[in-house]
């Protein structure tokens, strides 16, 4: 796939980028935590594989250092492929926009079928992400100057406040909550699924910078963020239930996944923002 590089109409080939990704990571993110009958995806995964905890039992804590590293890794790999870019120009980008990005899904599923996996599975999809969302990031640092920084950071102040939020007892999760979220995720899958099949047909639903464009993506934005905090109740629950060392490595992967959701989200609200603003 050859990707033009001018500095004029380059709203097309960043569009299609943008929601390409968006598009991987909604429908991943929903079968992260949709329930079915595949044990991978069941509420009850730690519950099935706490039989296997005899070489030490997951911790909170170590979920949290473990989470650090993977994201440590995500940006290693970003800022390899920026240095490359810089070095290069964009096209030293091109190997890394698809290829990784596939090569992370495959990764994310076998860890999801095989969690005590997790433990060499999910560092490498992390560094694959990584060089993924460094592709897409440096291409839009081109066409809007520091938006992925202030995206990142965007992403960061999100998961501390829900972190707050989460531990202080303001939100709590509940069946209810549980439920409402599964609903919506459902119905965002089918959404994009719609919206991917009319591309093809040209046909653009909310690819634009207007407002319901933005307000959908604003809703999709809260979404993961209100999913941040079924990561962190089934990481407590985790601990409590006293699953194996090797699902901290699956847990702080889980909620690697909802992050990088989170940050491509952002990417894409800000995006909208930023050509509204030029008009």
């Amino acid at each position: 796939m050859r990707i033009a590089y001018r500095s004029c109409g380059q709203n097309k080939v960043f569009n299609t980028i943008s929601t390409y990704f968006s598009h991987f990571f909604k429908r991943f993110n929903y079968t992260m935590f949709v329930t079915s009958t595949n044990p991978a995806f069941r509420s009850d995964t730690f519950r099935i594989h706490a039989q296997d905890a005899r070489m030490g039992a997951m911790t909170v804590t170590g979920t949290v250092y473990k989470t650090a590293l993977l994201l440590g890794l995500v940006v290693a790999g970003a800022a390899w492929v920026w240095s490359r870019v810089a070095l290069h120009g964009p096209a030293a980008a091109q190997p890394y926009m698809m290829g990784t990005g596939l090569l992370a899904f495959v990764c994310a599923l076998a860890t999801i079928f095989r969690p005590h996996w997790s433990p060499i599975s999910a560092p490498i999809y992390a560094v694959l992400e990584g060089l993924s969302l460094g592709a897409l990031s440096s291409f839009l640092e081109l066409r809007y100057p520091g938006l992925p920084i202030q995206a990142a950071q965007l992403t960061l102040a999100t998961l501390g406040g829900m972190l707050v939020l989460y531990r202080t007892g303001i939100i709590v999760v509940t069946d209810k909550l549980r439920s409402m979220l599964f609903s919506i995720l459902g119905a965002l899958l089918i959404f994009s699924l719609l919206r991917m099949v009319l591309g093809f047909f040209g046909v653009h639903l909310l690819r634009g910078s207007g407002m319901l464009s933005i307000g959908f993506s604003v809703l999709v934005c809260g979404v993961a963020a209100f999913c941040l905090l079924l990561d962190f109740e089934r990481i407590v629950q985790g601990e409590r239930s006293g699953a194996p060392q090797y699902m901290e490595w699956y847990s702080a992967f889980g909620l690697l996944v909802t992050l990088i959701w989170l940050y491509v989200e952002i990417l894409q609200l800000l995006m909208k923002l930023q050509e509204r603003d030029r008009r």
